[in-house]
């Protein structure tokens, strides 16, 4: 079978230009509808649904702050829980000072009794004293003191363990000499995470039983 297009050029064109209005009419209407439909989605979210959201948090932030202000000595249970806390970063902070009797007997000459021992953690200072035979072993004491060194755990560069050591005041007795040290030590010796070892020069001869003097 034979068709003939019997419009003209120009019916056909006018024809094809109504087709395509007509579509970008239909496009266009059902992208405003659905750009309305969009916008009052998100009206009826924010004005209705998130104001409802909102208001039912109030009532159980209200309702929860009530029965928190009901609980009897509320206060102090949490002044006590909150220093509880802290008492895991408060040891950890803690020097050891038990370590202080077994580093002292580690470098004092075993001719050397002490009757004098203070340590103020804070300002990281020591204050020893006590007599001697003779002022050469304070000054070996003295020596001692400066040259011991301590290793962290084993590993590491050797670091000095005493620092700013100074005899400040010696003198003779009729028993050989009294003597009073003052040094800074380094904190990390007494730190809790830390296992410390001392390397103390071997002409200290450190072999003794009791390094305190009678009488302390």
């Amino acid at each position: 079978m034979v068709q003939f297009n019997l419009l003209p050029n120009v019916k056909l064109e006018y024809v094809k230009t109504q087709r395509t209005k007509r579509l970008l009419t239909s496009v266009s209407l059902l992208v405003s509808v659905v750009s309305i439909v969009v916008l009052l989605l998100a009206f009826v979210s924010v004005d209705v649904v998130q104001k409802k959201s909102l208001s039912d948090e109030n009532a159980d932030i209200a309702k929860y702050s009530q029965q928190l202000k009901s609980i009897p000595n509320l206060d102090k249970i949490l002044t006590v829980q909150n220093q509880l806390s802290t008492l895991t970063g408060l040891h950890d902070q803690k020097p050891v000072a038990s370590r202080l009797f077994d580093y002292i007997a580690q470098v004092t000459p075993s001719q050397a009794s002490l009757n004098q021992l203070q340590i103020d953690f804070t300002q990281n200072t020591m204050t020893i004293g006590g007599n001697a035979p003779s002022l050469d072993t304070v000054s070996t004491y003295t020596d001692t003191l400066k040259a011991t060194l301590y290793k962290i755990n084993g590993t590491g560069q050797s670091t000095h363990a005493f620092s700013s050591v100074v005899l400040s005041s010696f003198g003779r007795t009729s028993d050989g000499a009294s003597f009073t040290i003052d040094l800074n030590f380094d904190p990390a010796i007494f730190n809790v995470k830390n296992d410390v070892k001392l390397t103390v020069p071997a002409s200290t001869n450190v072999d003794q039983s009791n390094i305190f003097g009678e009488g302390n």
